[in-house]
């Protein structure tokens, strides 16, 4: 992933800085504090969730190899400046990006999960829920090599993955049988997240490119899950 920036590059028409004066650090700081402060206005909010959904769609097609602000601006229609604007710089927009990705993922997967055409059982949820990781759903790919991300360079990147701890914690601990204790839950929620990502890596490096793999653990999860939830 690239970050570069091109300080010759012209003033984008959306912000004003071309036209304001700059004589001193002072003035210039002031004026950079009042764009930052008329971002979190309606109106900039609402341009930032267009620029974010812009660049999500640019991801989400094209992955994020050589990801950089030149190309999340071109995929925008606007500068990388105007980006620089909304967001602190192309780590915290590409975060960004692929946290909406997530949700997107997310979203699905409760779908299928909650679903009245399935058994509400644990395992028959998690069993719903795995089709939906390991599809061609939009942004896909893009998810997939976050998670590379993280484990090749988890300083700087770890937060990609940390975001999908996050996301996906929660809901898999609402899919529990209400009667089952905090600790309970939280335990078996990281279990299965932790089985569901492993079985996803595994399937994705397959050396025989099939994209498939780790069925017999899956299988063995869901029957883990079955005795655990008979256990009452």
């Amino acid at each position: 992933m690239n970050s570069d920036t091109d300080p010759t590059d012209p003033a984008d028409p959306e912000t004003s800085t071309a036209s304001l004066p700059s004589t001193s650090p002072s003035s210039s700081s002031s004026a950079q504090a009042g764009y930052r402060r008329s971002a979190g206005t309606q109106r900039g909010q609402a341009r930032r969730r267009e620029l974010l959904e812009l660049v999500t769609a640019d991801i989400a097609e094209n992955g994020l190899v050589d990801f950089s602000l030149r190309r999340a601006a071109k995929a925008a229609g606007t500068t990388h400046k105007v980006l620089l604007y909304h967001f602190d710089g192309a780590e915290d927009l590409l975060r960004e990006a692929v946290e909406r990705l997530r949700e997107r993922r997310l979203e699905s997967s409760l779908a299928a999960a909650l679903s009245a055409e399935h058994p509400q059982t644990l395992a028959s949820r998690v069993r719903t829920i795995w089709p939906v990781i390991t599809g061609n759903q939009e942004g896909g790919r893009a998810l997939d090599q976050a998670l590379g991300l993280a484990m090749y360079d988890p300083e700087r990147h770890g937060a990609l993955a940390a975001d999908a701890i996050d996301r996906f914690l929660p809901p898999l601990r609402a899919l529990c049988p209400p009667e089952w204790s905090e600790q309970r839950k939280e335990e078996v929620a990281e279990l299965v997240f932790a089985a569901l990502r492993g079985f996803l890596v595994q399937r994705r490096t397959n050396a025989d490119g099939s994209g498939e793999g780790g069925e017999a653990g899956f299988a063995a999860l869901l029957r883990m899950l079955e005795r655990e939830e008979a256990a009452g």
